[in-house]
């Protein structure tokens, strides 16, 4: 497929270019933007790293990623033979200033060759530490201060707390304009994160009904099935808070909460997200108390086998007070949302793995059937599945087939697979075009990283005051601790999951 949105010439800079995230999403999913014709026709991707490699041990590492990760398969010959022609291998080190000034002869070397000036996007796919040292490298670079010209891209996370998170701002914005600072989050790149605007604001049918009179309560939850694997060194000083709900489940809370914006300009859509973390009611020590859930995963089995808690994983300490799983109830306070709860949780080693937005709405004012009509009556429903599945359905009341007046609820599903025929693209795909494009609409601004950080902050350092006493509360291959299911039952609600059809499971 040949794309008709024109890039400029652009040139990758990516630090930690021998890195997992290199391997298993930045090059497959710029390899698929080459196939299906996004790129630009000038184009270069160096990779940054302190590994000694050589330009075609580099690029044969980078075929061994694609071949493993891309949602196309494996690369065909001659496509990968013309793609990586456009890849070379920088060794560098971060901290050492003279290594600055050889990026910069590169760019300036392609900037000699070609036909216009490059678009220059220096990708930070490194640990949080590099970043102050590298962003204050890249200050010294003549072309550091073309704001048109170049970016930096920016992974989470983005701080760790709120005073972090300001003064990487501060630094930031010393060296570069707002409009050149990506700071992303992948799960906004998702197809079906993306489809919520659409789906809100290009169909008439749902805006009007979209508020505290017809809805009754929102539920986000983002539970996987996993554990910590081999990150437990880095999430024993995150923790499911840090790691999750601050960025993606508030970023998709935004979606689901905003007015609608005037137009689909970029800081008019991101004006509108801030404008609902700024609403969101915060939390004193009594709101923490009744509020919000912890947990941490204890052994169990899990399709069989058994595996170990939380504390038992390497690099956890044998004593740690991290939250495998968070649960909170927010509120939004403005006219649209007044007293409507939006139950939100995340979790490892849960029973499933899924991403699901589930918008109730409230209940018929007067029911017209006799009792014995419904007994499996339910509220209408809006279902958002992010994964395994990416769908939309609407859950509504309809008639059984008979003679009998039986009422029972039935899906109205759009089905991605079986929709298109087209490969659904990966999230970094999107926001990796974006960036090329400079749209930072799917980006995070800063003053929204703040607010989403000064929103949990309360919740934050509670938890890290007051120790757990109940550490391990929940097994392996449950749906988390028994708190979580009170947070909602005590509001007459539950935890909304959808069945795990046989194709999902491995």
């Amino acid at each position: 497929m040949k794309s008709n949105i024109k890039t400029k010439p652009t040139i990758y800079m990516i630090f930690g270019g021998t890195g997992d995230l290199a391997e298993r999403k930045l090059i497959p999913a710029l390899y698929n933007l080459f196939l299906e014709g996004y790129m630009p026709k000038e184009f270069a991707i160096i990779g940054l790293g302190r590994t000694d490699y050589t330009n075609e041990s580099f690029i044969k590492n980078l075929l061994g990623g694609v071949n493993k990760f891309s949602r196309s398969g494996k690369a065909d010959k001659d496509q990968w033979a013309d793609f990586s022609s456009r890849i070379s291998y920088l060794r560098t080190d971060v901290n050492n200033e003279g290594d600055y000034a050889k990026m910069e002869q590169v760019i300036d070397k392609y900037e000699a060759e070609w036909s216009e000036p490059p678009v220059i996007i220096h990708y930070l796919a490194v640990a949080p530490n590099f970043f102050p040292i590298i962003a204050s490298n890249l200050a010294k670079m003549k072309s550091a201060g073309d704001a048109e010209r170049t970016r930096v891209v920016i992974e989470k996370p983005f701080g760790r707390d709120l005073e972090t998170a300001k003064e990487l701002n501060a630094l930031l914005r010393n060296i570069f304009d707002e409009k050149q600072i990506y700071r992303i989050d992948h799960y906004l790149g998702k197809e079906t994160v993306q489809n919520m605007m659409a789906f809100r604001f290009a169909n008439a049918l749902f805006e009007p009904i979209w508020n505290r009179n017809f809805i009754e309560h929102v539920q986000i939850s983002v539970t996987e099935d996993i554990g910590v694997e081999d990150r437990g060194g880095y999430y024993d000083g995150s923790g499911a808070l840090r790691d999750m709900l601050q960025n993606h489940i508030l970023q998709v809370l935004c979606l689901v909460a905003m007015e609608p914006p005037v137009n689909f300009d970029a800081e008019e859509v991101r004006n509108r997200k801030v404008d609902v973390l700024r609403a969101m009611r915060k939390f004193g020590p009594e709101e923490i108390r009744f509020n919000t859930v912890r947990g941490q995963y204890g052994e169990g089995w899990v399709k069989g086998e058994k595996v170990e808690g939380y504390r038992q994983e390497q690099g956890v300490n044998k004593e740690s007070n991290t939250e495998t799983f968070a649960a909170i109830k927010f509120f939004i306070d403005n006219w649209r949302w007044q007293n409507v709860p939006f139950y939100v949780r995340t979790g490892k080693r849960m029973h499933q793995k899924s991403s699901i937005i589930s918008i109730q709405f409230k209940d018929v004012p007067h029911l017209i059937f006799p009792n014995n009509s419904s007994e499996s009556w339910q509220q209408n429903r809006l279902i958002i599945s992010i994964q395994p599945e990416m769908s939309i359905r609407l859950q509504v009341q309809a008639k059984r087939p008979g003679l009998d007046m039986t009422l029972n609820p039935v899906d109205m599903v759009f089905n991605y697979d079986g929709t298109y025929e087209t490969d659904t693209p990966e999230a970094y795909e999107t926001l990796l075009l974006d960036a090329m494009k400079g749209d930072q609409t799917l980006f995070m601004r800063g003053d929204q990283v703040e607010t989403a950080w000064d929103l949990i902050m309360p919740v934050l350092e509670s938890w890290e005051v007051k120790k757990s006493i109940n550490f391990p509360n929940y097994s392996a291959d449950s749906w988390g601790p028994e708190a979580a299911e009170a947070l909602i039952a005590k509001d007459g609600f539950h935890w909304f999951t959808l069945p795990i059809k046989k194709s999902d499971k491995k």
